[in-house]
């Protein structure tokens, strides 16, 4: 069961992603951050390399990883550092919040849960009213979201 604690651990979770929302809808410049800060600052690859301690060819092999995503975060960490800037790194949920993802996955699971039983009965003439399934549909996605979440995601 979920106790209070992953509930706030939740919360504050939200709290502190939000921040990033309108940054996850935002695309990288084409040649990549790096290359659009360095050339912003009017650094060259050159001194950026030499800032990094590599040579200028590496630093254009790590611009081109960048812009690939395939650069590891401890590299861009350090091209970034070499820049005066810093790397936020977070992941944020695409387009609802984690409770909505969460409510909506209870409801896949509780309707896959249902599936088979409501369709025998269905079979044998004892539907059950849809007020009453979507009741019972309610009950089984709070049982679920109030579990350990192993249920939830199967």
């Amino acid at each position: 069961m979920l106790g209070k604690s992953t509930n706030l651990k939740r919360a504050q979770l939200m709290d502190a992603i939000e921040i990033f929302a309108p940054a996850a809808k935002t695309s990288p410049p084409g040649g990549g951050w790096v290359r659009a800060i360095r050339e912003a600052l009017s650094m060259t690859q050159a001194q950026l390399a030499s800032r990094v301690g590599v040579s200028r060819q590496v630093a254009q092999e790590f611009e081109n990883a960048e812009a690939q995503r395939r650069i590891t975060l401890d590299t861009l960490d350090r091209l970034a550092a070499a820049m005066g800037c810093r790397v936020v790194y977070a992941v944020v949920p695409v387009d609802e919040s984690l409770d909505s993802m969460r409510e909506k996955q209870a409801r896949s699971q509780a309707e896959k849960m249902m599936g088979p039983v409501s369709h025998s009965m269905a079979m044998e003439s004892q539907a059950v009213p849809s007020n009453v399934r979507e009741r019972q549909l309610q009950s089984l996605m709070e049982e679920l979201q109030a579990g350990s979440g192993r249920n939830l995601w199967k």
